[in-house]
C-alpha cells in the first residue's frame, strides 16, 4: 500500500467512518461483513491490567475503558460446560489445581478466581476481587446482553470434543450468529485451523480469525494468505513478530490484522501507523487515549 493511500485509510480508521466511505482493497464478498475502517480496541481478557482476567469486573472495566469487544478464552468442563479461562489448568487463576476437563462446573464454581490477582498485584488489589467466581460463556452473555460484541477464542479444541457445536448452540440461542451490518457481534479466533474450519462449515456468517504462533520473525506467503482468505476474515499474531511489510501484505489480501498483546502506547502508535485494523490490550484505556491523540493530528 503506498504512503498516500495508507494515510487516507489511517485517518478513516481513527475517525471510525463507515466502510462505504473508504473501500478496502480487493473486497471479498465471501466473507461476513466487517468494517476494516475502524481500529478495534479489543479488551484482552477484559481490562485484565486492572482486574482479575475473565471475571465480570474485568469485562466491565474493559467496556468502561473503551473496549469494542469483550475478549474471552474458552475451556470446557467435565460435564460439557463452556467457561471463560485462558489456561487448560486451574492453578494460575484460581485456588484449585489440575485440568479444567477433570472437574464439573459445580466443582469449578466453588473455586476463588480473584484472590490470586490481589496477591500478585497488591498495588491494584481490591477486596471485592476476593472470592470472584469463574464465569460460563452463557453467564457472560446474560450479564452483558445481546447488544455487546464478543471476541471468542476456542482454546485447545482438540482436548474438548464438541466444543464448537456447544459454542454455536449458545450463540444461536442468543441470536448472535447472524451477520450484523458493518461489523459483527461475534468474532471467533483460534490457533487451531481445524476448529475454525469446523465452525466455518457449520455457519459461514461468523467472522473467523486465524491465530498464528511465530517462533521467529513473522513471514507469510501469498499462497498462505490465499488459503486463509478461504475461511477467515483476519489474522492474529504477536505484535513483537511483525513489521510494516508484513502488515501491508496481509492488508493487500483484504484480511484484517489484530496483533496481541500490546501494552505500551509507543507500540500502539507504531502498529496503527503500520495499518493494523485492531489490537488486543490489557489496557484498553491506553489504546483509547492513543486513538484520540492520533485523531487530533
Amino acid at each position: 500500500m503506498n504512503t498516500l493511500v495508507k494515510k487516507v485509510c489511517l485517518s478513516a480508521a481513527i475517525i471510525g467512518i463507515g466502510a462505504s466511505s473508504v473501500q478496502p482493497a480487493l473486497a471479498d464478498t465471501r466473507h461476513p461483513s466487517m468494517n476494516d475502517n475502524k481500529i478495534l480496541n479489543i479488551a484482552h481478557r477484559g481490562g485484565s491490567g486492572y482486574a482479575p482476567e475473565h471475571t465480570i469486573p474485568s469485562y466491565e472495566m474493559g467496556e468502561e475503558m473503551g473496549g469494542d469487544y469483550i475478549e474471552l478464552d474458552l475451556q470446557m468442563t467435565k460435564d460439557g460446560e463452556l467457561i471463560a479461562m485462558h489456561d487448560e489448568t486451574l492453578d494460575r487463576t484460581t485456588d484449585g489445581t489440575g485440568l479444567v476437563k477433570d472437574y464439573t462446573l459445580k466443582e469449578i464454581k466453588a473455586l476463588d478466581a480473584g484472590s490470586w490477582f490481589n496477591d500478585m498485584y497488591p498495588e491494584k488489589a481490591k477486596s471485592e476481587y476476593d472470592g470472584l467466581k469463574v464465569q460460563t460463556l452463557e453467564e457472560i452473555i446474560q450479564h452483558f446482553g445481546k447488544d455487546k460484541h464478543y471476541y471468542i477464542e476456542t482454546k485447545s479444541p482438540e482436548v474438548y470434543p464438541g466444543m464448537e457445536e456447544k459454542l454455536l448452540e449458545i450463540l444461536d440461542e442468543y441470536n448472535l450468529t447472524r451477520q450484523n451490518g458493518p461489523s459483527s457481534k461475534v468474532i471467533i479466533q483460534s490457533f487451531s485451523e481445524a476448529s475454525l474450519q469446523k465452525i466455518h462449515d457449520m455457519n459461514e456468517d461468523i467472522p473467523l480469525v486465524q491465530l498464528i504462533d511465530y517462533k521467529t520473525d513473522a513471514t507469510i506467503t501469498n499462497t498462505q494468505l490465499d488459503h486463509y482468505e478461504e475461511y477467515a476474515v483476519g489474522l492474529g499474531m504477536s505484535f513483537k513478530k511483525i513489521d510494516e511489510e508484513y502488515v501491508d501484505k496481509v492488508r493487500a489480501h483484504d484480511l484484517l490484522i489484530h496483533p496481541y498483546t500490546v501494552l505500551e502506547k509507543e507500540d500502539m502508535r507504531r502498529l496503527i501507523e503500520w495499518g493494523v485494523t485492531g489490537m488486543f490490550t490489557n489496557y484498553p484505556d491506553r489504546l483509547q487515549e492513543v486513538l484520540k491523540e492520533m485523531k487530533k493530528k
